[in-house]
């Protein structure tokens, strides 16, 4: 069954270009306000869009992706609305890539037959749940194959040839290979360490690896896009949002724009290193 995913990196690899994968929490700072943030992002450049569930332990994010995660919850944001957003995305848009990224703790308490289903039909392509590791795949993994959605992992620098094959033996979609050990936004990428780990991946699995964690400027996403099948930005577009808002922390003028303006900068980043090749 192919999704989405799997037909942009086929787009993507016949153009002879990297992908630019956006990460933005759903509901952050309301719901309305992101609902056109995530309009806006294909527009913008975004090749494939993360879009995070919000919750009240993050434990693999920074503070940046934290304070986004309690400022959409403070404004209401569940997981039945984060299925809704999408859903009021697709009207729009039926063909950018949709992955949700966050904890499984919202999806058991949901219901994982039920969550599935939902993610289905409102138009969600790939899961990716970092605290799931591959142990614990007939929780949602498997399922959530089943169900025809992509099921994304997570590969660190700490992860070893001996560990690799169990991290990858239901991965679909991409790899997202973390570039660095520890939280969200805490430290730049290393292009060429980056290159060395995206290889060694590449010996096990012909799945597209995209790479996150660190790239917060158009320069560093053009120099993970010359060694990796991808680039991910997450905290950089969080914070580019975050610098927008009143006093109070609610949306402007200037806050859909603030993302949009810094996503067309990345992409371009991005972009920059197909012509780099050529």
């Amino acid at each position: 069954m192919t999704t989405r995913i799997d037909t942009r990196f086929a787009e993507l690899k016949k153009e002879g270009r990297a992908a630019f994968v956006t990460y933005v929490m759903a509901g952050d700072p309301d719901v309305t306000t992101s609902l056109e943030i995530v309009k806006a992002l294909p527009k913008a450049g975004a090749d494939i869009i993360e879009l995070g569930i919000p919750f009240t332990d993050p434990m693999a994010d920074g503070p940046s992706i934290q304070a986004a995660g309690l400022r959409a919850l403070k404004a209401g944001m569940t997981l039945k609305k984060t299925l809704a957003l999408v859903r009021d995305f697709r009207k729009e848009d039926n063909v950018t890539p949709l992955v949700l990224m966050g904890y499984y703790n919202p999806i058991y308490i949901y219901g994982v037959d039920k969550f599935l289903a939902d993610a289905r039909t409102s138009g969600v392509d790939g899961l990716i749940i970092v605290d799931l590791p591959p142990e614990e795949d007939d929780e949602l993994c498997i399922p959530a194959l089943k169900a025809g959605l992509n099921f994304i992992r997570l590969a660190t620098p700490t992860t070893d040839d001996k560990r690799l094959p169990a991290v990858l033996a239901n991965t679909s979609g991409f790899v997202y290979y973390v570039s660095i050990a520890g939280i969200t936004g805490a430290a730049a990428a290393d292009a060429n360490v980056v290159g060395e780990a995206v290889a060694r991946i590449k010996r096990h699995t012909k799945l597209p690896i995209c790479v996150g964690f660190g790239i917060r400027t158009p320069e560093a996403a053009r120099a993970i896009a010359e060694k990796a099948d991808g680039s991910v930005v997450g905290t950089a577009l969080v914070d580019a949002l975050k610098n927008s808002l009143d006093a109070e922390g609610r949306a402007t003028a200037k806050t859909v724009n603030a993302v949009a303006e810094l996503t067309a900068a990345l992409a371009q980043g991005v972009r920059g290193a197909q012509q780099a090749a050529e």
